[in-house]
């Protein structure tokens, strides 16, 4: 047999491989011809008859003008639970959908409806023909299908029709052949030996509408070709109020448009294809065109642009316009744009780029989430306790507006480019208007409900109630100013984990220090009061004065006699054996972590301290995961309190007259003492109102305001805000079986670098040989960077594979840039890791530190 009939019998058999029983109706009779070749010259009429359909076998029943005959005939063969192999051809007649006498066979085989003969013989002479030939050769509407089984026979000798362009390209796909001439010029040599030139003009012509010169040399015609792809892409992707005025509006004009929606079709493949196998020379043409079109930021509106990336300009136009829209507010409008541009060709190939971008999206997550919050804050009631809900609620508290807040702000810490000042001067406001209301709310509720928020977990009894009825050994971490937000976050990077709870506790007042710490001490629950003891403030419990560290330590080991007191850093930094035999058998590990208040309160900027808080959550799962390593897996995590933390410290008018009288401590966000006034602004309590048994008053600031008390910094705490006084509770049953177990050749990392030089450097990440054999798909690892094992840079953008919080997905076959931002720039030496993102098993580690030297 011929090409085409070994094709629709290949497709008909495939059906009856899939359902069983094939109907076939056929109006206009087109492929009598074909199941008479099937028939081999037998009467399928009168009875079925066996025949071949590509590898599969059935019978085959021809339709003579009687539906119950045909259904009859086949009754046997179709009447069981399993159905024999049949084909039923009815030709003449269209399908009726509703009262067909087949319609138990077509329900459980399946029908053809009308089977497109031509579209059978295009699939098969593509075989042979480019698309344009194939359109010449298919126009007449009086062709067979004897005529289009001729037209599919290769006699083998390269008959009239014959692609040249085949010959050179090794395809028939007109829309390959021109992206990849396109694409450079290795192919032209073959076309001007083959004279096939003539024949590309015609594709050209066919396939997109552009008529080109006869004259025009391969490098000329390709200069032409590139303009026309590249700025009916543009201009079709231009949305309706682009208004594209003066010389640009008339260099455009000057290209031909394309005119029909199959000739725009093809242009925007061959562009994208052109992006996609030849991006060097995509981008070698884009740029020459638009500058010779005179295109930029400043002469098109990036908010009239669509979502096609076809020049440079659009993606730092588009991005200008999301800025513009941020400090208009328009939020959705902002996000509606940068969603459709936010994997732009141009974006992922200048990592510097993406940085900008994911400023703005951060910027967006903040206003959207802002304004979120602002909407539920006018419903809150006068219940304190409903203001904590609403702040640590899973699905949409308020807590998320923190999150938004310190991931924007931790990354403009670290980023050199210029962002746009209204934009990020706007979204500054509209936080600090929503935690104004929010701390104003929670005040009055909390005055409302006489300083008492029943339902909440206290401070006072995290030790009791959570840290005394865990399993020996309990490690029990302290973090010093740890908002709930940061716990939330914490919780997502804990992959030693099997069992997880949160909840939300209340800071003691004044959530200072010395009052938080001694808080979560042994004995709290039952006789904890803030006092003061020669002119200096502690907490008391069991009558012991307990003014700093020293005083809490020393009253800890009286309770405790056999715990273990480690810092954070200590955890982290020891070696395995070291720990273990630090800790030994002892039931209670206490972990003190101060990096997040030591570095608010002490760091000469905001920039530097953001970037000291932002590595915490990270060294406080590798603590966890070190603790579990050694046998211990229960912990709880908590904090003394939460805290405030500004792009820039309050303005003289939010810097309120302190109380005076005798004061015992004075703080930003609190005053403690006896006497004096209560400034305008600010609140005062008695101890008695905190439940302590003390002669002591307290004063806070109404609002985000601050005491005039010194100091330059926008980070505070003390006072009585959600972010100050809501903190984590985190109870942790860790996997104790061991460290996990590195993996050899799972990962491949490379660079180009000898020594970081700049804040922001970057790597190449791809699976290796041991991963791509173990994992199918894609694989999540944790790229992190460590000085004497302590994480000081963070992986922050990526291009070629998607990076959200830290976890790189990382699929087969695929080269990732990852952009590392440092956080600590006084580190001397780093070694890179990627670890696995489920079980942190190392998958790959730098075989020798790599210098840092900045500024370089």
């Amino acid at each position: 047999m011929h090409p085409l009939h070994d094709y629709i019998a290949n497709q008909i058999g495939d059906r009856i491989k899939d359902r069983r029983v094939v109907v076939m109706y056929d109006r206009r009779e087109e492929l009598r011809p074909f199941f008479a070749e099937i028939a081999d010259g037998r009467s399928a009429s009168d009875a079925p008859v066996a025949a071949n359909f590509g590898k599969r076998k059935a019978s085959l029943y021809v339709f003579d003008g009687s539906f119950l005959k045909a259904r009859f005939a086949v009754e046997d063969m179709t009447s069981g639970d399993q159905p024999e192999d049949v084909v039923i051809y009815i030709p003449g007649l269209d399908r009726d959908a509703k009262g067909s006498l087949l319609m138990e066979l077509e329900k459980a085989g399946t029908f053809y409806q009308q089977p497109a003969l031509k579209q059978f013989a295009r699939l098969v002479l593509r075989k042979r023909f480019t698309d344009v030939a194939i359109d010449e050769m298919l126009k007449s509407d009086a062709l067979t299908y004897s005529d289009l089984a001729g037209m599919a026979q290769d006699d083998g000798g390269g008959g009239q029709g014959t692609s040249l362009l085949k010959s050179v390209f090794g395809t028939t796909d007109t829309v390959a052949i021109i992206t990849d001439w396109l694409g450079g010029t290795s192919y032209d040599a073959d076309i001007q030996a083959k004279a096939a030139f003539g024949e590309l003009r015609e594709a050209a012509l066919a396939r997109m509408g552009l008529a080109l010169p006869a004259d025009a040399t391969l490098g000329r015609a390709r200069q032409i070709v590139l303009r026309y792809v590249l700025v009916n892409e543009f201009r079709s992707d231009l949305g309706p109020n682009a208004d594209l005025q003066g010389q640009v509006a008339a260099a455009i004009k000057n290209v031909p448009e394309a005119k029909t929606s199959d000739h725009h079709k093809a242009v925007r493949e061959v562009a994208k294809r052109l992006r996609d196998r030849h991006s060097t020379a995509y981008v070698e043409a884009a740029d020459k065109i638009e500058a010779e079109l005179g295109l930029s930021a400043e002469t098109v509106n990036g908010a009239a642009l669509g979502s096609i990336d076809t020049f440079r300009f659009e993606e730092s136009a588009v991005v200008t316009a999301c800025f513009d829209l941020i400090a208009s507010e328009k939020f959705e409008e902002a996000s509606a744009l940068i969603g459709a541009r936010e994997s732009s060709f141009w974006v992922g190939r200048e990592l510097s780029r993406k940085s900008v971008w994911a400023v703005c999206k951060l910027m967006l997550d903040l206003g959207l989430v802002s304004a979120a919050v602002d909407r539920t804050i006018a419903k809150a009631n006068g219940n304190p306790a409903t203001w904590v809900d609403r702040y640590v609620s899973e699905k949409d508290g308020w807590f998320a507006l923190d999150q938004a807040q310190r991931r924007l702000e931790a990354f403009l810490s670290t980023l050199d480019e210029e962002i746009e000042e209204r934009a990020k001067a706007k979204i500054r406001d509209l936080y600090e208007n929503t935690v104004r209301r929010m701390s104003e709310g929670f005040l009055k509720a909390l005055q409302k409900a006489d300083w008492t928020v029943p339902g909440v977990l206290q401070q006072i009894r995290i030790w009791s109630d959570v840290v005394a009825s865990r399993p020996a050994p309990v490690a029990y971490v302290m973090v010093d100013a740890m908002r709930f937000e940061m716990g939330h976050e914490l919780i997502g990077r804990l992959t030693r984990a099997s069992e997880v709870q949160i909840r939300p506790a209340l800071a003691a007042l004044p959530s200072i220090t010395p009052v938080g710490m001694a808080a979560l001490l042994p004995g709290a629950a039952a006789t904890f009061s803030v006092v003061s003891n020669k002119d200096r403030l502690g907490a008391s419990i069991d009558g012991t004065f307990l003014p700093d560290l020293s005083a809490r330590q020393k009253f800890l080991k009286s309770r405790i006699p056999d715990l273990v007191d480690l810092t954070l850093d200590e955890v982290i930094s020891m070696s395995t054996k070291a720990l273990q035999k630090k800790i030994g058998n002892s039931k209670v590990i206490i972990i003190r972590s101060t990096e997040i208040d030591a570095a608010g309160e002490n760091a000469t900027t905001t920039t530097y301290a953001r970037r000291v808080m932002d590595n915490v959550v990270e060294d406080l799962a590798r603590c966890l995961g070190r603790l579990a390593a050694i046998g211990v897996g229960e912990a709880v995590v908590t904090a003394d309190h939460g805290h405030l933390f500004f792009a820039a410290d309050r303005e003289p008018s939010m810097r309120l007259d302190t109380p005076g009288g005798d004061a015992i401590d004075l703080h930003r966000r609190c005053w403690v003492g006896r006497g004096g006034a209560t400034p305008a602004g600010s609140v005062r309590v008695p101890g008695a109102k905190l439940g302590y048994p003390t002669d002591l008053d307290f004063a806070f600031p109404a609002s985000t305001s601050v005491f005039k008390s010194g100091g330059d910094l926008a980070y505070h705490h003390g006072g009585t805000s959600l972010q100050e006084m809501v903190i984590p509770v985190i109870a942790v049953k860790l996997k104790v079986d061991g460290s996990a177990k590195a993996e050899k050749d799972a990962v491949v990392l490379t660079h180009d670098f000898d020594a970081v030089t700049n804040r922001i450097f970057t790597v190449h990440i791809e699976l290796g040989a041991a991963s791509k054999d173990l994992f199918a798909g894609a694989r999540k690892v944790r790229p992190i960077v460590v000085s004497d094992d302590r994480p000081v840079a963070r992986a922050a953008i990526a291009t070629g594979a998607d990076l959200a919080e830290g976890v790189l997905t990382l699929p087969p076959a695929v080269k990732a840039n990852v952009g590392f931002m440092l956080t600590d720039d006084t580190v001397k030496h780093v070694r890179i890791q990627v670890l696995d993102a489920e079980t942190d098993a190392v998958l790959y580690v730098s075989k020798k530190d790599i210098p840092v030297r900045l500024g370089v």
